[in-house]
Order: C-alpha cells, then structure tokens, then sequence
C-alpha cells in the first residue's frame, strides 16, 4: 500500500509504544489536518478525538479501513476483531514505500551485532548509510527523506516479519532456535514468521543463509543465495555474524581487506559480553542481551575464570538441557537464579556440585556475586532469558546491574 492511498481512509493504529508513536508522527507529516485514531492497553497522551485504552482497546477495530499495528500484538487477535479492515504494520509500509535498498537481517540470536557490523563496515564507504528497526530509529522515521541512493541497515524480529508480503532487497539470516514460543505456540510457526524475509524477494535480490541450520539452507527462494563462509574469527563476536556481514558487504563491491579493518575496529555491542571492570579484584561482565541458551553458551567460551552465572528470566516454554550440559562442563561454583526459568534450571544442576542462591531483584543478585566470588575470578551476567517479569527490557538489566557492581558500599 502507498502511503498516499491512506489520505482518505480511517486509520487506527494499535500499539502506542515507541514505534506506534513514530507511525503516528509521520503521518502527521503527511496529512497534518487528518484525524487518526489510537488504540492501547495502556493510557493514551494525545489529542486526537478517537482514543481507546483499557481492556477494551481493540473493540473498534471494525470501524476502521486501516489498522496499523505494532509487532508485539499478535495478528491474531487483531484479525479477530478486524472486520473487513486491512491490517499493515510499520514494516509492511516501510519495505512498500522505501525508494533505497533495504538490507533486513533476521535470526533468534546475533542480529543485533550482524546489523551493527553492516552498518559500521558500509558507513566507512558509503555516507548514505541508516540504521533502523530495534538497532536504530523506527523505520518510518526517515522514509519521507529517503532517496534511491540511501541504503538501510535493518534489524528485523520475527513480529516485524509476522504477515509483511514484500522482503528486503538484501536478506540475511543469521540462525534459528526455539524461541517466542509463548507467543507463536509452535517453533513451525515461528520459523514460519521468519521466513517471510526472503519470501517475497525476486531474481536481483540477494539471500544471505546460514548453511549449518537444515530449516535455513532448504529455504526455497528467487533470490541469488549466497552462504555465511567461515573466516577471521574476533573476541567475542560470533564467527556467523562476521561471515554474514562479510557476505553483505562484498555484494557492495568492498574488498576483504576493507571489510576486517573495520571489522577489527567495531567494539562489541553494549550488553554484549561488554566488560564493566574490575571492582575488589572481580571481573564482572554484563550480558544482558543473552535472551536464549545459545548466546549465553558462547559467552561462557569467550569470558574465562567464570566463578559465579546470573541466570533466569520471563519462561518462554523453551528447555535449557543445551546449556546446562555446557554449564556442568564448565564447573561453575555459584549460580544466581532470576524467576521465573529459575526451577526449570536448578532441576537439571541440582545434583551437581554448584551453591544456588535465589533472588527476583538485581540488587541482592550482585550482592551475593560480591560476596562469594574470589579476587581474579569473573561474575557473568548471561540470563538466558528475556527480562520482562522483573525488568522494563534488557536494557534495565544491563543499568541495574552495572549501577550496583559500581556501588563501593554495596558489598
């Protein structure tokens, strides 16, 4: 749908969150005089006339043409109550309306740090270069300034995929691992969303995979398939997401040389393995953005002396049996537990040889991490688990937990 084709029609948009704000301002833009309706959970701040919030929010939807709705409510339960409305999304209207070249990049773990890399190595070459999505601004922020020339690095989940019916010129898939099964019930359906990012690509289009996942590599798709190669390896950043970005980088005509000086200069992504110091003689290293048992597992290769693990988070109905065989290889001494995996995890160490401590507040975690973790050793936190039962998102984690391991008095 062309963005002009919305200046006479109702539209809603449901989720008022930060990216449901950004559609609501660039509309706006466009048509300053056209009233548009908003819809959340949660209480509205606007002038519009047409507000609704509360457990109710969604009962209107039918008296709408167009609704526009954030990625975090399912499609489902929109289209439930739609009507004969059409239902898009701030993605959908992105990809259909955006005159440059769109990079998406996509997988369970590590498509963070491929989309930043992508951006840092292109930005070096290229000054029209933007990073949008989870990574960046919302999308839509510079859609209305977009010009053939510009090229978007986009960072793409599995929600913003969810239903869109155009894909990114250059599509990267990183990985696949169960996940977000509280909100898609299957993994089928979760890969399923996924997929949609080299779906609807064409024969110039471009599609970078992950050859060691079966699911990735049978992928079928008209797009040119190129495979992550193995190359130079860097601290903490995984061999895929090199690979990945190396693959992107070269369809832009930039030489390997090129690629690893700026691959050699990135520093790795706050909350990622990020190091906070070195506070009575512990090393603690914030890992916030481990959300799944993969990513922690690499962080338990890459941090060394690792004497004390702070696990646990919202339970997403995903077992843990990979990382606790890792954990137990490791001989970890002490385990702090965040719920509500917390059970889930101490049932398969139980009989091992660990100290468990049990907490629901950052505070007491590195508290106890303070207290039981020798000079010269390291205390990692790597959840493997989102953080949403106890914390605003990964990001407070990560504040909380940096704020207290500098607290001198807290020991």
């Amino acid at each position: 749908m062309k963005l002009k084709e919305l200046e006479n029609k109702k539209i809603i948009i449901v989720g008022f969150g930060r990216e449901g704000k950004n559609t609501y301002k660039t509309l706006k833009k466009l048509f300053p005089k056209k009233p548009i309706a908003l819809a959340d959970k949660e209480k509205i701040k606007s002038n519009e006339k047409e507000i609704y919030s509360g457990e109710k929010y969604l009962d209107n939807l039918k008296d709408y043409d167009i609704i526009i709705k954030t990625p975090g409510i399912p499609y489902k339960t929109i289209k439930e109550k739609a009507g004969n409305a059409k239902i898009t999304s701030q993605t959908q209207l992105f990809l259909e309306n955006c005159p440059g070249k769109v990079i998406g990049i996509t997988g369970t773990k590590g498509k963070s740090t491929t989309s930043a890399l992508i951006y840092k190595i292109l930005k070096a070459s290229f000054k029209n270069v933007k990073l949008v999505g989870n990574m960046g601004k919302p999308c839509l922020s510079y859609l209305l300034a977009a010009r053939p020339k510009d090229i978007f690095v986009f960072e793409m989940s599995s929600h913003q995929l969810d239903h869109i019916t155009k894909s990114p010129h250059i599509a990267v898939f990183v990985n696949i691992y169960p996940e977000h099964l509280d909100y898609y019930k299957t993994y089928f359906k979760y890969f399923n969303a996924k997929k949609n990012i080299t779906r609807f690509q064409y024969k110039n289009d471009f599609f970078v995979f992950n050859p060691t996942f079966e699911e990735i590599k049978n992928i079928k798709t008209k797009a040119h398939k190129i495979p992550i190669r193995e190359t130079f390896s860097k601290k903490n950043i995984h061999k895929d997401n090199i690979g990945a970005s190396i693959a992107v980088a070269k369809t832009f005509g930039l030489t390997e040389k090129e690629i690893k000086k700026r691959i050699n200069e990135f520093e790795t992504l706050d909350s990622r393995i990020e190091f906070v110091g070195n506070f009575n003689g512990i090393n603690f290293y914030n890992d916030s953005l481990a959300t799944i048992q993969e990513a922690t597992i690499f962080a338990l290769s890459q941090v060394e002396n690792i004497e004390t693990l702070i696990l646990g988070g919202l339970d997403r109905g995903v077992k843990f049996n990979k990382l606790t065989k890792e954990i137990k290889k490791k001989k970890i001494k002490n385990i702090i537990l965040f719920p509500n995996t917390d059970k889930k995890i101490y049932k398969d160490l139980k009989n091992e040889n660990i100290n468990f401590f049990f907490t629901d507040n950052m505070k007491r975690a590195v508290l106890i991490a303070k207290q039981n973790t020798k000079k010269g050793n390291s205390c990692l936190l790597s959840p493997a688990a989102p953080s949403y039962n106890l914390f605003k998102n990964y990001k407070d984690r990560a504040n909380q937990f940096k704020k207290y391991v500098k607290n001198e008095k807290l020991a």
